[in-house]
């Protein structure tokens, strides 16, 4: 089907269209990877309610919602990639929380699958996201301790005393790695013949 060029808008005047419409300045980035715009945490909610129901943004598909750990900075950032399928154009926005206590409003009220991804960011990294209606955790069971996906997460050696790694791995700063598998037993050569192996 074809569509006019002139309804995909660029990241640039995404983030442009945006900031007028919220009446703050966001800095923008052009760094590898996909250009993204950072908006401030009291802004978060309102960005992502501006960025779906503008209509030169439309923005009615949250693509993915995740967090960044970065001990260094202090901070835990989510990050959101959208895309509107009325204009087919893609836009991704940054935030930051800190990190001795990660929370950020839900946009759960802006784009439903939102509570999947904000359920898997507090699963994993800890981040609490107030007006979430079912902010628990996802992959890992209600009584595991911690969050793994940060960087100076320790994890147990067991969970109710089942072993957390397999025989073979060995955990290093960031989780299991393989080992060097051990060498392989040779096959014994059957009797009256030759190895087939």
């Amino acid at each position: 089907r074809m569509r006019s060029a002139a309804m995909t808008a660029s990241p640039k005047e995404i983030c442009g269209k945006l900031a007028d419409k919220l009446g703050v300045v966001l800095d923008f980035k052009e760094e590898k990877g996909d250009p993204w715009a950072a908006i401030p945490a009291e802004k978060w909610q309102e960005a992502c309610r501006t960025a779906r129901d503008e209509p030169e943004l439309s923005f009615n598909f949250l693509r993915s919602l995740c967090g960044v750990d970065r001990p260094d900075d202090g901070v835990i950032e989510i990050v959101a990639h959208l895309f509107s399928y009325k204009h087919r154009h893609g836009f991704v926005m940054h935030t930051k929380t800190d990190r001795s206590a990660p929370k950020l409003d839900s946009v759960s009220s802006v784009w439903p699958a939102a509570i999947w991804h904000e359920r898997e960011t507090f699963d994993l990294f800890g981040v609490d996201f107030p007006g979430n209606p079912d902010l628990r955790r996802i992959l890992l069971p209600e009584d595991w301790v911690g969050h793994p996906l940060l960087k100076d997460y320790e994890e147990p050696e067991s969970y109710h005393g089942i072993p957390t790694t397999r025989p073979g791995y060995e955990k290093k700063a960031f989780g299991p790695q393989l080992k060097k598998p051990p060498p392989k037993k040779p096959v014994p050569k059957p009797e009256g013949g030759e190895n087939k192996e």
